[in-house]
């Protein structure tokens, strides 16, 4: 090292100067590696619909001692998502059934808030009727989805070379028609009932609403990617500069004792001259 300094009295500075611009160049790398135009984020507007005028049509069976309650709801199909169903004010022992012939995918944890780790795409029931027993009475919510894609609902990410592309894509994603969407709803009540359980069906709706080019935080960004490179180029630039330093300051340490012992020879020789 010494050597080489002593060709180049400039290779210190050299090296640092170096050792900061490609700081400078691979923070720049990490941060441009973190923000791809090519990615894109969408969002959807939700348009739910609350049916809760429909009067139901009342069917006795004598035989049976049971009392059906039916509702028929004319549900859009376009870009149809979520399909929920409210009953209350039910009797002991009644039977709730959700019923679309172009099936729906359902479970008792999907929607629910405390559903950690729950994964409809993989614990969901597809079935065109899915029934629930209110075993003391009182309220039943059945929630269903017509597709357990999430890019069909709220938003979502597309990749694209181009917005023009990306819209394309998203809009794409999102359009889906579920036919026939025709929703029906079934309450069976033991014992002559003549007055109906209040249900409400809520149909969501969504379609494209907007698109933006995937982004973060710049100056965030920076700083986190500058600090990682900063600190794998002192892992290699720091023992090698310490190894220098504490070089130099042996050379320093051995110059002053030669300097010390080439004084005690001539103060020597000096002594035994003058005798």
């Amino acid at each position: 090292m010494r050597k080489a300094l002593a060709q180049n009295p400039n290779l210190l500075r050299t090296l640092l100067g170096l050792s900061f611009t490609l700081i400078f160049m691979l923070s720049y790398a990490v941060y441009g590696a973190t923000v791809s135009p090519s990615y894109y984020l969408y969002e959807t507007d939700a348009t739910v619909t609350v049916h809760d005028d429909i009067e139901p049509v009342r069917i006795y069976q004598e035989d049976q001692n049971q009392t059906t309650w039916t509702w028929s709801i004319p549900a859009d199909g376009v870009n149809l998502t979520w399909v929920n169903l409210t009953a209350v004010e039910l009797s002991n022992g009644a039977e709730v059934r959700l019923i679309n012939s172009a099936g729906l995918f359902s479970h008792p944890l999907l929607g629910s808030q405390d559903a950690d780790g729950f994964s409809c795409s993989d614990s969901c029931d597809y079935n065109s009727t899915h029934t629930v027993v209110a075993e003391e009475g009182g309220e039943i919510t059945i929630k269903a989805l017509t597709s357990t894609d999430p890019a069909r609902r709220s938003n979502g990410t597309v990749y694209s070379n181009s917005e023009s592309g990306a819209v394309e894509k998203a809009r794409n994603a999102i359009a889906y028609e579920h036919s026939p969407s025709l929703i029906r709803i079934e309450i069976i009540e033991n014992g002559n009932r003549s007055t109906a359980p209040a249900t409400t069906i809520e149909t969501v709706n969504e379609e494209f609403a907007s698109l933006e080019p995937f982004s973060v935080d710049a100056a965030t960004e920076f700083l986190w990617a500058l600090a990682a490179v900063v600190g794998c180029f002192s892992m290699v630039l720091i023992p090698s500069f310490t190894v220098y330093f504490a070089a130099n300051a042996k050379e320093k340490r051995d110059a002053v004792r030669l300097a010390a012992s080439e004084k005690e020879v001539k103060d020597a020789l000096d002594s035994d001259s003058n005798e």
